[in-house]
Order: structure tokens, then sequence, then C-alpha cells
């Protein structure tokens, strides 16, 4: 399938799902204390999850994937008890 036709059969619900998180954030900056999530580090991440999206560079996927994982930790399985 050549970009043309993936991006036809799929516009509408990748649209849907942007304003779907775009209504999530309109919810979050209305909901009592709002505001004060300004800070909030997991806010942070979504935000810099839809710059990544909008950047135009390549492996969007993965990169959004690494944003929202854990460091490499070598003794996991020690910590763990694995």
């Amino acid at each position: 399938m050549d970009a043309s036709s993936l991006l036809a059969k799929e516009f509408l619900e990748m649209r849907c799902r942007l304003i779907d998180l775009a209504a999530s954030f309109d919810r979050i900056d209305r909901a009592p204390g709002g505001e004060a999530l300004r800070n909030d580090t997991r806010l942070h991440q979504l935000l810099h999850a839809a710059r990544l999206l909008a950047d135009g560079k390549p492996d969007r996927a993965q990169r959004l994937q690494i944003l929202f994982s854990d460091p490499f930790n070598p003794s996991w399985r020690k910590e763990l008890e694995i």
C-alpha cells in the first residue's frame, strides 16, 4: 500500500485519536486543581510526546516508547529477586 492510500485509510482514525487527546488535555485544564498540575512530570511527558509527534523526524513510535520508559537498570534481576 502506498503512502497516499495508507493516509486515506488511517486519516479518520488518526484524527479521532488526536481530538480525543486534545479533549483530555482540555478536561485536565478545566478541572479543579488543573492549574496546579502545570509542573506535573506526567503532563510534561505527554506534552513532550505531542511535540515528538509533530517534529517530522522518523521513528516517532520508538522515540515515544523511550520517552515513557525507565532507564535500563543492569541490576533489575537482583532488585526483582529473579
